[in-house]
């Protein structure tokens, strides 16, 4: 079964049973508002009834002539002696269609009977006393309508009945349509992203659906599409990511196959110079697999991390003393500023040094000779973090491509070639190394007209 079967089942059940049982108690509250309304009029019949009584008994000073001729006990109940000189054709009182006058029984001074509804005496039974100078000289008793038996009456509770169904069937009919619209309106949108959903499974990582409403069904669509562009721009970075491995790897391999190849042939002598050619190009691919290999571990947040409370400041200050011949190499500066006070950060020190490692090697390989790089660690006016900012000079990257600093294999034009640029992995591995240490990473443009990356990472807490 269906969810829309399931859920216009569940809005109809609820309706009609709502719906029945609010037909159910119009109806029981109306039978026994109609008693009721029968008993009053069989109540007003008695009340007006008393003072006739009152008369026929003070003429013949007993009940003998209502046992003698009951036709004057009917007389007096319906209507008197004025009555009769009316038209025959009058029609008379509601009371009397109802059958009242029926269930009047009238009793003596003792209560014993003597004419009237033939019935037992019961509990719930309404008495009114007949007084004749001052003297109760009997009692007219009524036994109460119980239910409703009487024809007339009966006719006008089956009309009743009638009328209450209908309406109850009318209403179910209502809800059914009702409970159709609901589940057809709120579960087409749930179905689109349904058949979507399907869609994206199978690969389709275009598929979008139309973003209706602000409630939880258009928040479904809206991460749906969120999703599936995920998913997308992922693919998309999946099928770059083995195109540049398959474009990094094949180049040091074939210069490895061609200068085998040469040697083999004695195109080329075996000399120190083809060694150390061969050995640059292993080294090549010895680094573009341990970049690889760390990329890896820092996605999946397996690589080890030792951490412990030390002290950034200083190793900024060891990092940048290590790499000084590297620079000196490439005639780049760098100038720390570093504060006096240590700056305790809670993390692992060999991957630190890997970060900042990797930071100085994207320095030296895309800083122009002669250029220079500035250094600032600093906790002012942010007690909770440390920040610190790497410049370097010329060239620098456009506003736009600077977000994508940060995907793996991506070089900005102009600098991708093997004598200069690398893999495209270090800040990549970069940023997986600041998250894991709750940090963040940014990439801005530099004051010195090149680049500059941010870091930002937490103090080590008091005690820890």
């Amino acid at each position: 079964m269906s969810i829309s079967t399931r859920l216009f089942i569940a809005v109809l059940a609820v309706a009609a049973a709502a719906v029945v049982a609010a037909g159910f108690a119009s109806h029981r509250s109306f039978t026994h508002g109609f008693l009721g309304y029968l008993n009053k009029l069989a109540i007003e019949r008695i009340d007006s009834a008393l003072p006739r009584l009152e008369a026929a008994y003070a003429e013949h000073g007993s009940w003998e002539f209502l046992r003698e001729q009951p036709r004057n006990w009917i007389r007096l109940m319906i209507r008197n002696a004025e009555d009769d000189l009316r038209a025959e054709h009058e029609a008379p009182p509601i009371s009397d269609l109802t059958g009242a006058f029926l269930r009047v029984t009238l009793l003596d001074a003792e209560h014993l009977f003597v004419i009237g509804y033939p019935g037992q005496l019961d509990d719930d039974r309404i008495e009114r006393p007949i007084r004749v100078n001052g003297q109760i000289v009997g009692w007219l008793s009524l036994a109460p309508f119980q239910s409703v038996t009487e024809v007339g009456a009966q006719r006008f509770e089956r009309a009743q009945q009638r009328a209450t169904w209908l309406i109850v069937a009318a209403a179910i009919l209502l809800a059914a349509a009702i409970a159709w619209w609901v589940a057809r309106a709120v579960l087409l949108p749930i179905r689109r992203v349904a058949r979507a959903t399907h869609e994206l499974a199978g690969g389709n990582y275009a598929r979008r659906v139309p973003e209706i409403g602000e409630d939880e069904v258009g928040q479904l669509s809206r991460d749906f599409n969120h999703l599936a562009l995920t998913l997308e721009r992922n693919e998309t970075l999946r099928r770059e990511f083995m195109a540049d491995i398959a474009h990094e790897l094949r180049t040091p391999l074939g210069i490895l196959h061609g200068e085998l190849e040469a040697i083999e042939d004695g195109i080329r002598p075996f000399s120190r110079e083809a060694l150390h050619s061969l050995q640059s190009e292993v080294g090549q691919l010895n680094k573009l697999v341990s970049d690889l290999n760390d990329l890896a571990l820092t996605d999946v947040a397996a690589l080890a991390y030792r951490k412990e409370n030390i002290d950034l400041a200083a190793c900024v200050a060891e990092v940048a003393e290590r790499y000084a011949p590297r620079l000196a190499q490439h005639a780049l500066q760098l100038q720390c500023a570093l504060p006096t006070q240590p700056v305790m950060v809670f993390a692992d020190p060999a991957r630190l040094r890997q970060l900042l490692h990797n930071l100085l090697e994207n320095s030296c390989r895309y800083t122009d000779s002669g250029g220079q790089l500035q250094w600032r660690l600093d906790t002012t006016g942010h007690p909770a973090e440390a920040i610190l900012r790497c410049e370097d000079s010329a060239p620098g990257v456009a506003v736009e491509l600077l977000p994508r600093l940060f995907d793996r294999f991506y070089r900005v034009e102009g600098s991708r070639n093997r004598a200069s640029g690398g893999a495209g992995l270090g800040l990549a591995i970069c940023r997986n190394i600041v998250q894991a240490h709750d940090g963040q990473i940014e990439a801005a443009t530099s004051s010195l007209g090149g680049l500059a990356i941010t870091i930002r990472l937490p103090l080590a807490r008091s005690g820890a």
